[in-house]
């Protein structure tokens, strides 16, 4: 039994780190849209999109780790993503690759809390974990939106 748990474990860990992953190639091309904006736009980026992911990564992160402490698991290093394209996709470009990177986290986490693994394996720290990132990306789209909206004015 002890060695089905630990499977369960370090299965749970492994589709965590999917997600963790996705975040942070979200991470990256914020930063590469915070590049190509003036000062102004770009702290209101920073402030509105970038600090909430940002958050949520470190979140993620954390999260993984503890529970990898806990369970006498591997924890791995997670860092942003790899620049996701050329400065000539532009701002629109990176703030969408943004939002499907957290569509793809989100989907990913989401199917992990669907499949009740975090129940079976009986972690609520991990569970609680998950739902914290899930908040913190889940109105990522509508201030992405509201940013684009007010962009230059």
């Amino acid at each position: 039994m002890a060695y089905v748990s630990a499977e369960a474990q370090q299965q749970l860990l492994d589709n965590f780190a999917e997600g963790i992953d996705e975040i942070g190639v979200a991470l990256a091309a914020l930063g590469d849209a915070y590049e190509q904006l003036d000062e102004f736009n770009a702290d209101k980026l920073e402030e509105e999109l970038f600090r909430p992911v940002q958050v949520a990564f470190g979140r993620a992160k954390r999260t993984h780790a503890e529970f990898a402490a806990r369970h006498g698991l591997e924890s791995r290093a997670f860092a942003p993503g790899a620049s996701p394209g050329a400065p000539s996709r532009g701002v629109k470009g990176f703030l969408d690759d943004a939002l499907e990177a957290v569509a793809v986290a989100d989907g990913v986490l989401a199917r992990l809390q669907d499949s009740l693994m975090p129940v079976e394996v009986g972690d609520p720290q991990l569970r609680a974990g998950l739902a914290e990132v899930r908040r913190l990306l889940g109105d990522l789209s509508a201030r992405t939106r509201r940013f684009v909206s007010l962009l230059g004015r």
